[in-house]
């Protein structure tokens, strides 16, 4: 059966609308959501949604990843990635920018990043070849490669867990210690919903993979 067209509120110019319709396609953001934020646009200044309208162009046109971690840089790598003062001796794998964010927020991690973009699901079509694993392998095994710890941040979800395992096992032949988050992180969460303090817990409390 085809997807039906999701309604739109009643009431709304088509240009309010067509803003609704734009909004609520973001993550999280229903219909509702969705139509007091095109409200409240409309009720600020002009400059105010031409400053927001030019910050998200600018965004796109500036912000891509990081040739290191892939996380998100405006330009070949990342500020953690140039920090010298980091740990390169750790290296945490998540699944995407918004884990490595909900980490840095804690500031209780000093070591550096590998985001995969995604996590293993097959029913969802998403295999090892559509995650940054070769990359991950490749910078392990780089002459000038310091990591000595690999610490497997994915969420604590059955693809989170699937993708853990399969980089357990993917590291294994490197002889590099593997490690787990604690199971501070509740079954079936995402790392970015979850409260600095559950992430300061699950980071001191990793075992081996």
């Amino acid at each position: 059966m085809a997807e039906q067209p999701r309604k739109r509120p009643n009431g709304l110019p088509p240009a309010m609308v067509q803003v609704v319709a734009e909004l609520s396609r973001l993550p999280g953001v229903g219909d509702k959501s969705a139509s007091r934020m095109a409200l409240s646009l409309l009720a600020r200044p002009r400059e105010e949604v031409l400053a927001l309208a030019e910050a998200l162009l600018e965004m796109k046109e500036r912000v891509s990843l990081c040739q290191q971690c892939y996380g998100l840089s405006e330009g070949p790598r990342c500020v953690v990635c140039q920090n010298s003062l980091r740990e390169h001796s750790l290296l945490c794998v998540v699944e995407g920018p918004a884990d490595l964010l909900a980490i840095e927020r804690t500031r209780s991690y000093n070591g550096l990043y590998h985001v995969l973009h995604g996590a293993l699901s097959p029913l969802d079509g998403v295999g090892p070849d559509h995650l940054r694993l070769n990359e991950l392998v490749a910078r392990l095994t780089a002459p000038a490669a310091a990591v000595r710890e690999v610490i497997v941040a994915t969420g604590a979800t059955v693809a989170g867990e699937a993708t853990a395992l399969y980089v357990a096992r993917l590291l294994k032949p490197l002889g590099i210690k593997t490690t787990r988050l604690a199971r501070g992180l509740p079954a079936g969460a995402d790392l970015d919903y979850s409260d600095a303090a559950t992430l300061v817990s699950a980071l001191a409390g990793r075992r081996d993979l």
